[in-house]
């Protein structure tokens, strides 16, 4: 009985031993069967190459694709292996045959190899062709026959055979010798490239091309007998010339495709979202201007298409072509630029949201001085005060930093965060105010992208009915693969609110679609376009960087101009440099559609015509204006005051020097005395309050003048000019009355009166120091400073 037992045991150990021989001979092959470093390459969203980098082994070898031409399989079957759609990965009559081949001849004349053999050959990298090597091969062959399709192992080949030279893969082949896509072969070029593996270190383009023209004739002349040509057919395609030497691959997106390897898409096929004709005409436009912007020692430009609806990148420029030396090869759209005025539509935005101010609200803008921060308009020239909208079209900066005192810097560091800016790294007080004047850094690729999350946002919130109107994922950045796009636009999460309202992005637009942009640039003139656009400009400090971004529903389009190095250049400025090409790059874009305006989170309300301001019973001119619901919390105006005039207006009066009978009582519209001092220069219809008759008292419930200079608690710096002698400094005091006497005081001594214009220059000894001012009425302010250093 244990006899049996042992007996049974070997036969089922023997039976296992050769189950596995037989699973180890016919099954297994090396996983991946190729090792091979590959080509990065990049595609339009229609499979058109935008462009391809050498392999990190130096050979253009592009990633394997399923996708085999037909012309070409025809032409490597009946060049290679007419028994291949047959045989199980060996041909034992071409194999007989090519032994007595080679005994004839004494040496190797023929392999008799199959595709399949060779695909093996190919993969095990120039084994020596010896009898050992040749077994290996069928063994293995026939493996790859019962693990791979017929087409599989025909893409195999094709994807990794040898061209000549340093190509490998038919795909690299045909854009290497003929610059277009294989499934665009001619029969004359299939032909070539068929023959070109049998002995690529011999056959080159470049030399034995009368050899290499012999063979493919030879070929051609075996596809016109096998059907597949007619005789007419077959001269035209022999008449075909053999290329003298590969051509470059294309380049329309050579920063996309360093971004693409950097972002974990190196050696592999990229399907990106550009659209192939837009990248290239978005190319040319950026060269015509480069070509102008160079006259000024400007030589760098980049600009970013978006699709609103997906956030897909459409055309993608990071660079001009302006050689190594000025830094070509920086991937602008994705390089850290000091960001100017571009972000001021945001904060004007989230004030609107908040109901802190309405699009015409009056803002502050004369010399000012925050906490130490000495903010100045681009044009060195103030308005005293402006409406919200018009500061905004200007790109003042004044205003705008009043906006964000109002609105908290730490609150604006954290919604730009949530918009899609990435580069705010560092804690909000790091920037303070200076974040909307260019403080901070940001991308073309971030910034665009959030623009276009606001068109999003406006576009979507009308394609979902009910409550909760705002999808989640609506601000996200742009995505330049197929596959991240599909990925992404499948998630939807739909809240009641957003970090925007639809309404505060929609009238953020409105104000943004204003073509005519006067005041600090002056390029805004010839900008005279049929298409509504949103957009928006911006300077950075010291001339360096120039923007333009603008948005419509379908497309958000950014542009930089200025020099990758840095180097400021005068009149480098976003309406002069980048809005032009902003413009250009609209006029290729179809569409001519506008946002449709979200009624339903908006409140059409009387608001007061001069202070922008929800009208108050004192209004005297009101307009009717759609505002965000929140802003009907905002204050009503704060400018028309109650004041009690003489029969004949020329003078306020009181109770102390009129009866009731002697006074008639107005509205009038009155500004602080520091932004009336700029404000009425400006606006001639503008009136100053009267000042008081004599024998009045002034209650001075409205101030008659402000210091313009020293702002508070300032600190004066006093140096000496080039003869050795102190420099003055200006104080400066603006009063209501273009009359009124004002007398100055230093410390407690009298130093002069000032009538009309009120400056005066004054030198005062290092220290603290009290300056009071007295006017005719008896009207008096004081303000202290301190002079920190004479030498």
């Amino acid at each position: 009985m244990r006899k049996i037992f042992r007996s049974k045991r070997s036969w089922i150990v023997g039976t296992v031993i050769v189950a596995s021989l037989i699973f180890y001979l016919f099954f297994l092959l090396p996983n991946p069967l190729f090792k091979d470093p590959y080509s990065t390459v990049l595609e339009d969203k229609n499979g058109v190459l935008l462009s391809a980098s050498i392999a990190p082994d130096g050979q253009w070898r592009f990633p394997q694709q399923a996708f085999v031409p037909q012309k070409f399989k025809e032409a490597i079957i009946l060049y290679e292996d007419r028994h291949f759609e047959s045989h199980l990965g060996v041909d034992f009559i071409s194999l007989g045959r090519a032994i007595c081949q080679n005994i004839r001849a004494g040496k190797i004349v023929s392999g008799g190899s199959t595709l399949s053999m060779q695909v093996i050959r190919l993969s095990r990298k120039g084994k020596s062709r010896t009898v050992l090597e040749k077994i290996i091969e069928i063994t293995l062959a026939t493996r790859l026959e019962l693990r791979y399709t017929k087409n599989e192992i025909l893409s195999l080949y094709a994807s990794h055979a040898p061209f000549g030279g340093n190509v490998v893969g038919i795909e690299s082949a045909c854009w290497r010798y003929f610059g277009r896509d294989p499934d665009e072969l001619s029969w004359a070029e299939a032909a070539l490239l068929a023959v070109l593996p049998n002995n690529p270190s011999l056959i080159h383009l470049g030399k034995n091309r009368e050899k290499l023209k012999k063979k493919r004739d030879r070929l051609l002349t075996k596809l016109g007998q096998a059907g597949k040509l007619d005789e007419t057919s077959l001269d035209l395609a022999k008449a075909e010339l053999i290329p003298e030497n590969p051509v470059p691959l294309p380049r329309y997106a050579g920063h996309l495709l360093d971004r693409a390897s950097k972002e974990g898409y190196a050696q592999t096929k990229v399907i990106t979202t550009l659209d192939f004709n837009l990248q290239q005409r978005t190319l040319q436009i950026i060269a015509d201007h480069h070509e102008q912007l160079k006259g000024n020692q400007i030589f760098n430009a980049a600009a970013l298409v978006l699709e609103i609806k997906t956030g897909n990148v459409l055309a993608y420029v990071g660079n001009t072509q302006s050689g190594a030396a000025n830094q070509e090869n920086v991937d602008v759209v994705a390089a850290r630029r000091s960001t100017g005025s571009i972000l001021k539509p945001f904060l004007f935005a989230a004030m609107l949201d908040e109901g802190k101010m309405l699009p015409k609200t009056l803002l502050p803008d004369f010399p000012t001085t925050i906490n130490g921060f000495s903010p100045k308009n681009f044009s060195l020239d103030y308005d005293g005060a402006v409406p919200a909208d018009k500061a905004l079209i200007r790109s003042l900066n004044i205003p705008a930093v009043y906006e964000l005192r109002d609105y908290r810097y730490e609150k604006l560091h954290e919604l730009l965060k949530q918009v899609g800016l990435t580069t705010l790294d560092k804690p909000a007080d790091h920037y303070g105010l200076s974040l909307i004047l260019g403080g901070a850094e940001g991308t073309l690729w971030d910034i665009t992208g959030a623009y276009a999350s606001m068109a999003r946002t406006l576009t979507n919130y009308f394609e979902h009915p009910g409550k909760n109107r705002y999808n989640r994922k609506d601000f996200h950045p742009p995505y330049f693969t197929v596959k991240d796009s599909l990925k992404e636009n499948k998630n939807t999460e739909f809240l009641e609110n957003s970090c925007l309202s639809a309404a505060s992005i929609w009238q953020t637009f409105e104000t943004l679609k204003e073509v005519y942009r006067p005041g600090e640039e002056t390029g805004w003139r010839f900008f005279n376009s049929s298409k509504k656009i949103a957009w928006k400009t911006g300077t950075s400090f010291g001339f360096r960087d120039g923007w333009a971004v603008g948005v419509n529903p379908e497309y958000a389009v950014g542009v930089w101009v200025g020099n990758a190095d840095g180097e400021g250049r005068p009149g480098l400025v976003g309406t002069e440099t980048a809005a032009p090409i902003l413009f250009d790059i609209f006029s290729l874009l179809p569409g001519q559609s506008w946002f449709q305006q979200p009624v339903s989170e908006m409140e059409e309300v009387p608001v007061c015509s001069k202070s922008g301001q929800r009208a108050s019973e004192l209004c005297t001119d009101v307009d009717t204006l759609w505002i965000v619901k929140s802003g009907l919390n905002s204050p009503a105006c704060q400018f028309h005051k109650m004041v009690h005039l003489s029969m004949d207006r020329k003078f306020r009066v009181n109770t102390t020097c009129a009866s009731l009978d002697e006074m008639k009582t107005t509205s009038w519209f009155v500004l602080p005395p520091v932004q009336e001092y700029y404000f009425k220069s400006k606006n001639l219809s503008y009136h100053s309050l009267p000042p008081f008759k004599q024998g009045c008292s002034n209650p001075s419930v409205i101030a008659s003048m402000d210091i313009i200079y020293p702002k508070p608690n300032s600190k004066i710096y006093l140096p000496r000019d080039l003869d050795g002698t102190l420099s003055n400094t200006v104080f400066e005091v603006a009063h209501r009355s273009s009359t009124a006497t004002v007398y100055w005081h230093l410390d407690g001594d009298f130093i002069g009166t000032t009538k009309k214009s009120h400056r005066i220059a004054l030198a005062p000894q290092e220290g603290n120091h009290l300056l009071t001012l007295v006017d005719e009425n008896g009207e008096s302010m004081q303000r202290t400073f301190k002079v920190l250093s004479k030498q």
